[in-house]
């Protein structure tokens, strides 16, 4: 192990933890030097595959033993909060993997446990991380592209029986919502990476096809405090797949589709006719350097910051306004529909310190 590279652990080791493990190999100054999983064999075959860190049963043994200077947290959301604050006593920072907590509640508390600490804590939206995105924020920012009007905001996936098959999937007492928070929460953020504050959200939860406690499709109209308005759209049972946002303003259109992450091919914005050619060709020009969207772009930027004492990106750090709003679309839910407010959701008596909604079933 080379002593003079962040040295790097991770918790849980199914699927995500692979893009964890890829950022931190492409990272020059950063290695995985330990692992830790319930599964002591998908532990070991992950280890194989990652430069062979140490392989611990547990978190506590992996901090007691291997002293890491950061901790990837990528468990299930019901379990963040006690393990940040483990790793936190034991000197690490944290980059916890989204949905980052099982409720607002535990968002806070695991921020009040980083700064009590004097740690570091960075959330895995990787949405918004990319050059395309960056040109896109820099010109809604601006005001170039006049005021945002209208938005479309979907996120159509699949995931069959086998899926919900996983013990912790499904429910809300462990996975703490259902296609909204696991999977829609992606392009919601990136929506609101672009379009900033939401002022209200109007939302229902729907259960389709899936034997879940929880959602598999939801529909809600978001209002932003820039005036536009946006339709979402999230399922779990749609065979053609596609993640897209688009945002119609005043001057041009602004369009992304992909399905799990967008480079530059992705992306596409189109000038109003009176806009003049020049001007038109400035917005089209994306960077000459590609960065791809991804954990691999996020963690670069993390793991420098941590290893420089610098601040964080501001791409990892803003999860409580996204988390909100997605709080606020499953209160919403809850009651039938009716309006929910930043400032409404923030006094929740119950949503939040739970996702728990009410999902109308139309299962045959």
């Amino acid at each position: 192990m080379d002593r003079s590279k962040l040295r790097v652990a991770l918790v849980g080791t199914g699927a995500v933890a692979h893009l964890h493990a890829e950022g931190v190999a492409a990272f020059a100054d950063a290695e995985l030097v330990a692992v830790a999983d319930r599964s002591a064999e998908a532990a070991r075959a992950f280890a194989l595959r990652w430069g062979d860190p140490e392989v611990f049963d547990d978190l506590e043994a992996l901090l007691a033993a291997a002293h890491p200077d950061v901790l990837l947290i990528c468990t299930p959301p019901s379990v963040h909060l006690a393990q940040a604050r483990a790793a936190f006593a034991a000197g690490a920072d944290v980059v916890v993997e989204k949905p980052p907590a099982a409720s607002l509640e535990e968002l806070d508390a695991m921020q009040d446990a980083a700064d009590a600490a004097g740690r570091r804590l960075a959330f895995v939206f990787q949405q918004r991380s990319g050059s395309a995105a960056a040109h896109v924020h820099a010109l809604l920012a601006s005001g170039e592209l006049g005021r945002p009007l209208f938005a479309t905001c979907e996120t159509l996936w699949h995931r069959d029986a086998d899926y919900y098959a996983v013990p912790w999937r499904g429910k809300w007492q462990t996975e703490g919502g259902g296609t909204v928070l696991g999977h829609g929460i992606h392009q919601l953020d990136l929506l609101t990476h672009l379009l900033g504050d939401w002022e209200s959200v109007e939302a229902r939860l729907w259960r389709l096809a899936r034997d879940t406690e929880t959602e598999d499709a939801a529909t809600a109209t978001v209002a932003y405090a820039n005036g536009a308005v946006a339709s979402v759209s999230v399922s779990a049972v749609s065979p053609r797949q596609k993640s897209a946002v688009r945002i119609d303003c005043e001057q041009a259109t602004v369009e992304v589709e992909h399905l799990y992450g967008h480079g530059h091919e992705h992306w596409r914005i189109t000038p109003a006719p009176h806009v003049d050619p020049a001007t038109a060709a400035r917005w089209t020009a994306l960077p000459a350097d590609e960065v791809p969207s991804g954990h691999v772009a996020l963690l670069a930027e993390v793991l420098a910051a941590l290893r420089d004492g610098s601040a964080l990106p501001a791409i990892a750090t803003d999860a409580a306004r996204i988390f909100g709003l997605v709080a606020a679309l499953y209160a919403s839910a809850d009651a039938d529909g009716a309006a929910v407010t930043p400032a409404s959701i923030a006094a929740h008596p119950t949503h939040r310190a739970s996702f728990r909604s009410r999902v109308i079933d139309r299962r045959p």
